[in-house]
């Protein structure tokens, strides 16, 4: 399968539920580079690197996100593969 790359935005109740953490645990499960990161205005910004079916799983993991999360949105936008390596928590 080919290696694709998606950036974008969650939006909802996504930070103080955990999110971030929980989509790096998806996204290490699903041997997926990246990262994941809060915004000031209350979104939840990743970026998503690997083969193309496990990418699509997170995709819609992002959706459902952890138990305490909310989500109303997720846009996501394909780019061009970064050759990002791990996935990690930004600060």
């Amino acid at each position: 399968m080919a290696r694709v790359c998606l950036h974008g935005y969650i939006s909802g109740k996504v930070q103080g539920v955990f999110y971030r953490q929980s989509t790096q645990e998806q996204a290490e499960r699903l041997d997926i580079d990246g990262w994941v990161r809060n915004l000031d205005d209350g979104r939840v910004e990743v970026l998503l690197e690997g083969e193309e079916g496990a990418v699509r799983e997170l995709e819609k993991w992002l959706a459902r996100g952890p138990v305490k999360a909310k989500v109303s949105a997720v846009e996501l936008e394909p780019m061009t593969p970064q050759g990002v390596t791990g996935f990690i928590v930004r600060r």
